[in-house]
């Protein structure tokens, strides 16, 4: 009889089990909970709770704070230690000279040199005087001693004497030897305790150290310590830690061949503006580009955003110059223009310069405009209509200036400009665009009559300005000739006649202003853009666009109007111009502008306006001949009582330049001869008189003629 015999087995799927051949003992099965279960082992229960335990976040805070704590005693010991050794040794003076010698500053290094030689000789002197310290110590004790002595004496002898008491002279004496023993006995009783508590003393001492100097691993820090130091105050250390995490090696190590003093590549940091400003002499080996290319990460070291550092090249070799704003400082506005603030503002082209805004430095930032082209770039809705119009509000407070101006944008931004301007064109249609080709051309008219003039002749300034000038460069009209008016070839009117002037304007002071968004080589030619003496550009796209607005040279010299904010920076412009104050060695100046908003900019022309002669704005420029010029002549006289002959023939050339442009004081005189308006004389100077000039109208036959009849 064979033994039962109990075998578990795992069933088979139904299509694949076999019968049980006869021989085989029978599988019985047995139900779970009589299958034995085997106990966790004691060391895996006690694992796993620890590990539990471990990663609590209470046991993580306790760890962290434990390490945290011990990490201030220690850091506070190596720093104490570290200020004794540097206290009691030259040690600080050789580690400045290598930092010096290591940057290539050879006159600092010899500075501290000498300062090192010196802090010898003193330690010198000090140890030579130890020598015979302990003599004069003696003597001086023996002296105290003696003099302390009879001092006692003779205040008990006074006593004695006043109380008639012989034993009171020694009553000051015995005071004071029971005030020793009274000292003793305290010092007795509290010599056991201090030297307990001393060494916790100590030990406090030392963590408060560590912990004001937050000695201690950044992740075992309090999470209120943790947090982004964004805004802190720029030192040194924060500079050159910023620089030798940037990437660079070599600056990496020559940073830490340097030791702690690494701060020798710095010069002094200075307040500038809303920011400070420091120059970094860089180490052998490492290059600006390498630094200007890595702006972003040097702001983002910095604890500053990229829009708040700006980096720029310096006249000095191998160095960079670093402005850093205050955290938040370049989003406050910089108040208003003084051409708001001040209502008897006056300006002068020659001399004067416009007060534009202030630059970084928080220093007012004023542009000559004496005999300069300007080109003003950016995207749209930057502010580029405001920067130009504040420009020409505070040239239009000088009334020798002459005005023609196109807006092919027409959402009147220079509306307020009627009575000033002689021409205002205003509207973004391909007819607009005719009208300032034709004005363009109508300055370059002006040009060649100056140009023609006898040598010494002065001329008053004629300002041509286009705003949005890229419409113009972009327009498909032909003229009759089948000549583009748009378009960057030489074909093409607009072009050829801003080249023109570009060309030769400047010598007889007839200047082009243009304003213009998003400049690429269509919408902006190069031979237009480099023919501008001040380009200004506010927030752009790419770097290839600042590089067309400003040219290599700036961009080269750490200008960077791609890196402006577009919608946050509105107004700020980055300018290189000689007309402008730029710091010795740089090619550009970041500036920002004052904003003057519509209603001002018409108040300050209206004070513009009250300085002229009643100026007559026209809309249109006429290129037919005149109908009768008579009529013309009042037309451009306006409202003022009487207009010089020579701004008679300026605004007659504006509004007609094929049939006046060549016109001479000759051609005028032989006009209004024999009509009683005739040109005569006011203060020495020839005038036209507009009563005279509209009586000559009123008598005017049927035929045209006009009598002198009374």
């Amino acid at each position: 009889m064979t033994d039962n015999v109990v075998h578990l087995f795992k069933d088979p799927p139904p299509d694949t089990a076999e019968a049980p051949t006869p021989d085989a003992p029978l599988a019985v099965p047995v139900p779970l909970e009589a299958a034995e279960v085997r106990p966790v082992p004691v060391w895996r229960r006690s694992g796993r709770a620890v590990v539990r335990a471990a990663r609590d976040e209470r046991t993580r805070a306790v760890g962290r704070a434990v390490v945290r704590h011990g990490s201030y005693v220690v850091g506070g010991t190596r720093i104490v230690t570290r200020r004794a050794w540097d206290g009691r040794t030259a040690a600080r003076y050789e580690r400045m000279i290598r930092a010096a010698e290591a940057a290539g500053n050879l006159e600092a290094a010899a500075e501290w040199e000498e300062r090192g030689r010196q802090y010898r000789a003193a330690r010198h002197q000090r140890r030579m005087d130890l020598l015979t310290s302990p003599e004069r110590l003696v003597k001086n004790a023996a002296y105290a001693t003696g003099g302390t002595l009879g001092g006692l004496l003779l205040l008990g002898i006074a006593l004695a004497v006043a109380t008639k008491q012989p034993g009171d002279v020694v009553t000051p004496l015995m005071a004071v030897v029971e005030f020793i023993e009274l000292m003793i006995v305290i010092v007795s009783v509290v010599w056991g305790p201090a030297v307990a508590v001393a060494p916790w003393l100590v030990l406090c001492g030392l963590w408060a150290v560590g912990r004001h100097q937050q000695a201690a691993p950044q992740w075992a820090l309090p999470a209120q310590q943790r947090t982004s130091d964004a805004g802190a105050p720029i030192t040194p250390s924060i500079v050159v830690t910023a620089l030798r995490d940037l990437g660079i090696a070599p600056l990496r190590k020559a940073i830490k061949e340097m030791g702690d003093a690494g701060a020798a590549m710095l010069s002094p940091i200075k307040i500038a503006g809303c920011g400070v400003e420091v120059d970094v002499t860089l180490p052998s080996g490492v290059s600006t580009q390498e630094v200007q290319g890595r702006r972003r990460k040097l702001a983002e070291n910095l604890s500053r955003h990229e829009h708040e550092v700006f980096i720029t090249i310096p006249q000095a070799a191998r160095t960079v110059r670093l402005w850093i704003a205050d955290s938040g400082a370049l989003d406050e506005p910089i108040g208003p223009s003084p051409l708001v603030l001040d209502a008897e503002l006056r300006a002068d082209y020659k001399k004067g310069k416009a007060p534009w805004g202030q630059d970084l430095r928080g220093d007012a930032a004023a542009l000559s405009l004496y005999q300069r082209h300007m080109l003003v770039t950016g995207l749209s809705n930057q502010g580029k209509t405001a920067a130009v119009r504040a420009l020409a509000l505070w040239l239009a407070l000088d009334p020798s200036v002459e005005f023609r101006i196109a807006d092919l944008k027409g959402a009147g931004d220079w509306a307020m400009f009627d009575g000033i301007a002689t021409v205002l064109i205003q509207g973004p249609t391909d007819d607009h665009v005719i009208q300032a080709t034709e004005m363009v051309e109508s300055g370059v008219t002006e040009m060649e009559r100056r140009l023609t003039a006898p040598p010494g002749t002065a001329f008053p300034p004629l300002i041509v300005l286009v705003d949005e000038a890229q419409v113009a460069f972009m327009c498909p009209a032909v003229d009759e000739e089948k000549r583009p008016y748009g378009g960057s070839k030489a074909t093409s009117r607009y072009f050829m006649a801003a080249r023109k002037i570009h060309n030769q304007g400047r010598a007889v002071n007839v200047l082009l202003w243009q304003g213009t968004q998003d400049p690429t080589d269509q919408n902006l030619p190069k031979l237009v853009r480099e023919g501008a003496h001040t380009r200004a550009s506010l927030a752009l796209g790419t770097e290839s666009q600042a590089r067309m607005a400003l040219g290599d040279k700036a961009v080269d010299g750490g200008a960077a109007p791609h890196l402006l904010r577009q919608g946050l920076d509105k107004g700020t412009l980055v300018v290189a111009s000689d007309g402008i104050d730029i710091p010795a060695g740089q090619a550009s100046i970041t500036v920002r502008t004052h904003y003057i908003d519509t209603e001002a900019a018409a108040e300050v022309a209206a004070r513009a306006r009250a300085l002229r002669d009643g100026v007559t704005t026209l809309r249109v420029i006429d290129t037919d001949e005149p109908s009768h010029p008579l009529a013309d002549i009042a037309a451009v006289i306006g409202t003022a009582p009487r207009v010089l002959t020579q701004d008679v023939l300026q605004r007659l050339a504006t509004t007609n330049p094929k049939a006046y442009g060549a016109w001479t004081n000759g051609d005028l005189k032989r006009v209004l001869e024999g009509t009683g308006a005739e040109p005569y004389k006011s203060d020495g100077r020839m005038v036209v008189s507009r009563d005279r000039i509209a009586r000559a109208l009123a008598n005017r036959t049927d035929d045209g003629s006009a009598s002198a009849a009374q």
